[in-house]
Order: structure tokens, then C-alpha cells, then sequence
């Protein structure tokens, strides 16, 4: 006879989940770059980006602009991993600096576990896939780019109408300068 197993612990079931999307990601790269190459990654890429960007726009806040919630989506996705995450308010909007990366720190564990991992870094597909979102997301006047930094990340919205002008955009643009 079995018995009802005991409710998780809520920092066992964040772990949980932690473990379980990882497992799905490396998954679905391992058999699209074993089925389609690094073309296949391209348009896995691009259709997640797709989908993502309709699911934001259908769930972004009312009075909120594209940028603004995009930024703090990925700050929180950062903060999923407990990585060490800043925003800094810019005239014209954002910067995120993630000065170490859960990602990243998790993805190191696992493979020092044995996991095999199908990417060497998980920094490149992650920039391409949140620059190609933002890309259909954020507004027209804004563009988001990323520089890492050892086992880090500076990502930057900069609203060109900002830059142009020579003066601050709107705080709530979600862009930055430097």
C-alpha cells in the first residue's frame, strides 16, 4: 500500500522546475541540431522568438510600453537562476547588468554532474534568441543589444530618438544611453 507523498517544499519544487526546463531545453537542442544542423537552431530561433513576442504583446500591462515590459521579463528570467541582476534607470530607459548568471552557473553544475550538454555556452543562443525577440517586440525606435562579460551580461535598450536628439527619451521607452 502507498501512501500520498508529502507536499514539496516550495525551494525543492523552484529546483524542480529549474531541473525539469533545463532538461526540456537541452532536449529540444540536442534534436534539432542532430536533426537540422545549426539551420534548424536558426528557425527554432526565429519561430520562438515569433511566439514569444505575440504572447508578450497579448500580456503586457496596460500603460506599459513593449520595452519596459520586455526588459523586465528578462530580468526576471535572469532572477529564475538567482543571478546577480541590476536594472539601472537611464534617461532614456534600462540597462540590465547580470554581473554573474544563474544560467550559466546551473549549466556549469550540470555538466560537472555528467549532463552532457549540447551547447558549449548557452550565452550566444540566449542573446540571439532574446535580441530577436525584442526585435518583434519593443517599440520601432528602440533597439536591444548585448555584451557579455566573463560569466555575465550588459544588455542595453537604447531608443534612437533618444540618441538623436541628443536628449533623454522617455523614462518609460525602456532604452538607455551611455
Amino acid at each position: 500500500m502507498t501512501s500520498d507523498p508529502a507536499p514539496l517544499d516550495p525551494a525543492v519544487k523552484v529546483d524542480l522546475w529549474r531541473q525539469r526546463f533545463f532538461e526540456a531545453q537541452a532536449a529540444a537542442e540536442e534534436f534539432i541540431l542532430g536533426m537540422h544542423g545549426d539551420e534548424g537552431v536558426s528557425a527554432w530561433i526565429q519561430a520562438n522568438s515569433r511566439i514569444t513576442a505575440d504572447l508578450l504583446q497579448s500580456q503586457r500591462p496596460a500603460g506599459e510600453s513593449a520595452t519596459v515590459h520586455f526588459m523586465t521579463r528578462l530580468q526576471r528570467q535572469l532572477l529564475l537562476y538567482d543571478s546577480a541582476v541590476t536594472s539601472e534607470p537611464q534617461p532614456s530607459g534600462t540597462v540590465l547588468r547580470n554581473a554573474e548568471c544563474g544560467i550559466l552557473r546551473y549549466r556549469k553544475q550540470a555538466a560537472g554532474a555528467g549532463v552532457k550538454l549540447t551547447f558549449i555556452s548557452p550565452c550566444p543562443y540566449c542573446q540571439e534568441l532574446n535580441t530577436a525577440i525584442a526585435a518583434r517586440y519593443v517599440e520601432s525606435d528602440v533597439t536591444v543589444s548585448c555584451e557579455q562579460a566573463g560569466d555575465g551580461c550588459t544588455w542595453r535598450a537604447e531608443s534612437l530618438h533618444a540618441s538623436e536628439n541628443g536628449a533623454a527619451g522617455s523614462p518609460d521607452r525602456g532604452g538607455t544611453v551611455d
